[in-house]
């Protein structure tokens, strides 16, 4: 026997339902930016494209390359934010791509992780050098970021991300991060990393061993087919960061350090650059 609800749980017509208000997300935008080389052999930007937080801005360069800065024009990531940068350097071209101030992923109001994605492609003999400032984490905030690389076999690059857990004082918020990049349709180096809480192990000697701030250097091209990258031991004392430079399987070399911040992650990374 089915019993009908109390006749009170039944909307009256005097009671119409609340409407249905729009469901909260956060911001999505897509900065995008291409180069492409002209008569001249002068690298243009045909497409320089920001959206929401992120301002691009042409800034003076020397030669023939085209330098590019990336601006925060808001606070972002957010929680349920959607982040995305496009960068193509078209064949020939020569972009260097910086910015203007480090990233700090925040808690938002709205629920959810925020994410921040980042593509790059890179055609036959031209040169991308991908040198933004470090990415913190901060307490509370939850952040899943990727860069995807894409290459020709005669392109070249340079590829810098840094990354500290938690201002001064704090807690590092929920980061985790992959790289992946392609050279002539093979993968030469896939990576993923996990940090913060949740996260298995992230700061025993295993992983960070205590430290606060990470990087990793890519240099990748030609030159190194004849000439590969030897490993390399950089820093001293543990506890003032450590890294080390080896060769990938393809032509490449990735250094990467580990620091109680910002400053001696950049010391070792340019150390073995």
């Amino acid at each position: 026997m089915t019993l009908a609800p109390p006749e009170r749980a039944r909307p009256q017509a005097s009671e119409p339902l609340p409407a249905a208000g729009p469901v909260p997300h956060g911001l999505r935008a897509t900065a995008r930016i291409t180069a492409r080389a002209g008569a001249d052999g002068v690298t243009g930007l045909p497409v320089l494209d920001g959206d929401g937080p992120i301002a691009l801005r042409r800034v003076r360069s020397y030669g023939t390359q085209a330098t590019v800065c990336v601006v925060g024009a808001m606070s972002a990531p957010l929680g349920g934010d959607r982040l995305r940068i496009e960068v193509t350097a078209e064949d020939g071209a020569d972009l260097r791509v910086t910015a203007a101030a480090a990233t700090v992923a925040l808690p938002g109001r709205v629920p959810g992780h925020a994410t921040y994605d980042v593509e790059l492609t890179v055609g036959e003999g031209a040169r991308l050098e991908w040198l933004p400032e470090p990415l913190i984490s901060a307490e509370g905030s939850d952040l899943r970021m990727t860069t995807t690389v894409h290459l020709a076999p005669t392109a070249c690059l340079l590829l810098r991300e840094e990354q500290v857990l938690g201002r001064s004082g704090e807690r590092p918020g929920r980061l985790r991060s992959r790289l992946t990049v392609h050279r002539a349709g093979h993968t030469i180096l896939d990576q993923e990393t996990a940090y913060g809480p949740g996260a298995p192990g992230w700061d025993t000697g295993a992983v960070l061993g205590g430290h606060r701030a990470v990087g990793q250097l890519l240099a990748a091209g030609p030159e190194f087919e004849d000439d590969p990258a030897e490993v390399r031991a950089l820093g001293g004392e543990p506890g003032e960061g450590q890294g080390v430079r080896t060769p990938l399987a393809g032509p490449a070399a990735l250094t990467t350090s580990v620091a109680p911040d910002a400053l001696r992650v950049r010391r070792l990374l340019e150390a073995g650059g």
